[in-house]
């Protein structure tokens, strides 16, 4: 499938994307420059709260905190969504991922792959990405993980 019916695949996954996250600071969810969208660093927020806080091998562990990662992506979509609309997404360029981890955890790869395991359900091989996985001493919020996204749109 080429970029027009993602949203029909959403559907048919059975996902919804969600609200998009009000922003934390003074930034805006998703950006358009010529035919790429840059999208902030998303938080795994549900409902406005974090469902996990702390460091990644330590308090949360590391398949919380992939799925964590596939809440960020969702997020991530929503504010494309939000801005473009998914049905324009021509395909996932770049992904990276950011994860809080506990002294000793070297397991980022797996935790961002909860983001690029959701890319690839939903957008198939329009789906295939460049990505960096980047661990860090702290988020914002104390999050677990954060996503941001660029995809090319139609």
């Amino acid at each position: 499938m080429s970029g027009g019916g993602w949203s029909a695949r959403l559907s048919e996954l059975g996902i919804e994307l969600p609200p998009v996250v009000k922003p934390v600071a003074a930034y805006v969810p998703a950006v358009q420059t010529g035919n790429l969208v840059y999208t902030a660093g998303q938080l795994p927020m549900v409902a406005g709260e974090l469902p996990a806080a702390g460091a990644v091998g330590g308090v949360v562990s590391p398949e919380q905190a992939k799925a964590l990662a596939r809440i960020c992506a969702l997020n991530a979509l929503a504010a494309v969504d939000s801005l473009v609309g998914v049905d324009a997404v021509a395909r996932v360029v770049k992904v990276v991922g950011f994860v809080a981890s506990a002294p000793g955890f070297h397991g980022q790869p797996g935790v961002v792959n909860g983001a690029s395991e959701l890319f690839g359900e939903v957008f198939g091989e329009a789906g295939a990405h460049a990505r960096s996985a980047v661990g860090v001493a702290e988020l914002p919020l104390n999050a677990p993980v954060e996503v941001e996204l660029i995809v090319e749109v139609r």
